[in-house]
């Protein structure tokens, strides 16, 4: 019985070692390829990094390596900067063809795009010797702008911000796949992991949504209230200063900073900052609309004509749908970011000189800041700051330092973050990048031209606010009437006919102000110095005014850097098409008599104020002209195709509307034939 149990056992472990002898052994490791002496092995392939943010800025960390890259616009050049910086650091100086708008860096590769006509997008290596290496320029819609590229890195999107055009680009080849035109002002753009692009604007709340990047794009406008819960009806779709838009690291939430003209809130004339967030999934925003809106001002907020201060005491205090703020915690918000280790989003508040930072899931962030990091020092006898506008913001690899681009002083910092229940950091470091190039009025005038904490000269709003670049944020104010007129963002009416205001649409600066006078939609102001001056009295929530020698003095600066220090949008010189050409000779034209008012030599203008006829109002939202006097100065057609709407009261959307609506009000149109109208507009939009 023992034999026969050991013979099976036997037999049982032999048939396994020949299954074994049957089975694939592990593959024979591969031999390393044969070298020479002269040539050492080549080291392994470094894992590919991924890029702190998909979404290109004025300031960005590089993925694989401690730098910093930072579009430094006002002087046309790109700098890196190594990490960590000191005062006494160098950055290394990278000249561009144009003024570079964002730099998003990649592993291995640094985006650029330049707002030149054409707009370029360029692509370039890091070079230890010369800081960055050209390796392919992509021609684009003038003024390229924003930037994002997609989760795989493959394809890149460019906003091309005068242009109101959107492009993507093939990374691999350096090649534009397409370019679709969208509404004006395009710049904030996010790509979501599933490939949806969207894109703020700088003057409208709603969003532009791009889908099939690499195919043919479908090009879809989302509307997306600003401030729901704080907004006055009507009001939904006006916001500006849409610079940019993040996502949340888990990819469910896009957050938008921008400016939400019709929102409630103490002292809110300009209406309120906001950070609006959109729920990818439904594409709805997080924080709803109440069913009910309560609009109720306190007595002494009332006011009737030919009064403006009440004897009681001022309280200012407005109930509405959501909570009330005095003013937002940050003032034209610029840039943004989001740290992930806390939950927070860091806003660069342009007009404040602050870095703030808001509860990332908070059903409405802008509501309370958690914590405000000065970005410098402000002298008030000079109005300037040490590290005056910020406009771009990056974090460290372990989210406990800010790094702060302040355009107005060309000043980097950085920010030591707070942590959570702990005290505040010691101050970090300044490193001025260079002098600026304008003269020294010029460069108080630049700071001046943003800021927004000085308590005589803006009092809440810097010129940046509703003239962002200089260009004209596509709203219609409320001027109040009488010697102490003020502006506000929106009319009403309630019983009693309160805050309606006559309607006064923002004006372009930039290329528009060469001349020595008058301004104002009225002529009103005899010289850019008075208006500058006025303009510190009625940009402000209860009039007053600037002491009158800190006003004259802060004016001359002003003035100088409006005239030498804004850039005109870009126009591209080239010969006029047959269309256009038509549309010359009808500017031309006796019979049309637009060159009466509209003179070529001076930027297209007379400056005068002319009489159209008594205007159509509508009794419930405007109030009529003092004196029922229609006269508005003729504006200045330059650049004039980019800046709708149109009239002083914004009521032409389009100048091909203007052109249909004007019959013999401005020259004689209504002969004119369908081609011939469509050549005229041509030509305007040269112009």
């Amino acid at each position: 019985m023992h034999s026969f149990r050991l013979l099976g056992l036997t037999l049982l472990a032999l048939i396994s070692i020949a299954c074994e002898d049957e089975r694939p052994g592990p593959a024979p490791p591969t031999p390393a390829p044969a070298t020479s002496a002269s040539e050492p092995a080549a080291p392994p392939a470094k894992p590919h990094r991924p890029p702190p943010t998909r979404e290109g800025g004025a300031l960005v960390r590089a993925p694989d390596a401690p730098v910093l890259y930072l579009a430094h616009e006002d002087l046309d050049v790109v700098r890196r900067i190594e990490l960590p910086f000191f005062a006494s650091s160098k950055a290394t100086e990278i000249p561009m063809p144009g003024p570079p708008a964002s730099v998003l860096a990649l592993d291995g590769r640094v985006l650029v795009t330049v707002r030149t006509d054409p707009g370029l997008l360029l692509i370039l290596r890091p070079d230890e010797a010369a800081g960055l290496v050209e390796t392919a320029r992509v021609e684009l819609p003038g003024d390229a702008w924003g930037l994002a590229v997609t989760a795989d890195e493959q394809t890149a999107l460019v906003t091309s911000a005068w242009t109101h055009q959107i492009s993507a680009v093939d990374l691999q080849t350096g090649r534009k796949l397409w370019s679709r035109d969208v509404a004006r002002e395009p710049r904030g753009v996010t790509i979501t992991a599933d490939g949806r692009a969207y894109v703020s604007h700088l003057t409208r709340a709603t969003l532009t949504r791009v889908t099939d990047l690499r195919a043919e794009p479908e090009v879809t406008e989302v509307p997306f209230t600003a401030a729901p819960i704080r907004v006055v009806p009507g009001m939904e779709d006006r916001a500006s200063l849409g610079y940019t838009a993040i996502p949340s690291p888990d990819g469910e939430r896009l957050f938008f900073p921008r400016r939400a003209l019709g929102a409630f809130g103490k002292e809110a004339w300009n209406g309120q900052a906001t950070v609006d967030v959109m729920l990818l999934a439904s594409e709805t925003s997080l924080a709803s609309r109440p069913e009910k809106v309560l609009n109720m001002w306190t007595g002494d907020f009332q006011r009737t004509t030919g009064q403006l201060f009440n004897t009681v005491p001022r309280d200012l205090t407005t109930t509405g749908p959501g909570p009330i703020q005095k003013q937002a915690p940050f003032i034209q918000p610029r840039a943004a970011i989001y740290r992930a280790r806390t939950d927070t989003l860091l806003i660069a508040s342009e007009g404040t000189d602050e870095l703030v930072e808001l509860d990332a899931l908070a059903i409405d962030p802008s509501i309370k800041a958690l914590r405000r990091y000065a970005t410098g020092s402000y002298d008030t006898k000079t109005h300037t700051s040490t590290c005056a506008a910020p406009s771009g913001v990056a974090l460290s690899e372990d989210e406990d330092t800010a790094y702060v681009f302040c355009r107005a002083s060309h000043a980097l910092r950085t920010i030591p973050l707070r942590r959570v229940g702990k005290e505040a950091a010691p101050e970090g470091e300044r490193l001025a990048l260079a002098n600026d190039p304008l003269s020294e009025a010029g460069a108080r005038g630049r700071q001046l031209f943003y800021n927004a904490h000085d308590s005589l000269l803006s009092d809440g709003f810097g010129c940046a606010g509703c003239h962002p670049e200089g260009r004209d944020d596509g709203h219609v104010w409320r001027q109040e009437p009488g010697s102490w007129s003020f502006m506000h963002a929106y009319s009403f009416s309630t019983e009693d006919e309160l805050k309606r205001g006559m309607p006064r649409q923002t004006p372009m600066l930039a290329g528009r102000v060469a001349a020595g006078g008058p301004y104002g939609w009225k002529s009103e102001s005899s010289s850019l110095r008075l208006r500058v001056v006025t303009g510190f009295s009625i940009h402000r929530w209860l009039g007053g005014s600037a002491g009158e020698q800190e006003g004259i003095d802060a004016s001359k600066d002003l003035v100088v850097f409006l005239r030498e220090g804004l850039r005109p949008p870009i126009r591209r010189e080239r010969p006029l098409t047959a269309a256009e050409e038509r549309g010359r000779a009808i500017f031309n034209s006796a019979d049309t008599g637009c060159t009466d008012c509209h003179v070529p030599k001076t930027e297209h203008t007379n400056r005068r104020a002319l009489t159209l006829g008594k205007w159509p109002i509508d009794p419930k939202r405007d109030e009529p002209e003092p004196d029922d006097d229609w006269a508005f100065r003729t504006p200045s057609l330059r650049y004039v195709g980019g800046t709708p709407p149109y009239y002083h009261d914004g009521s032409a959307p389009t100048l091909a509307a203007l052109i249909d609506h004007n019959g013999s009000r401005m020259g004689v149109t209504t002969g004119l034939s369908p081609d011939d109208r469509r050549a005229l507009v041509a030509y305007l939009e040269t112009l």
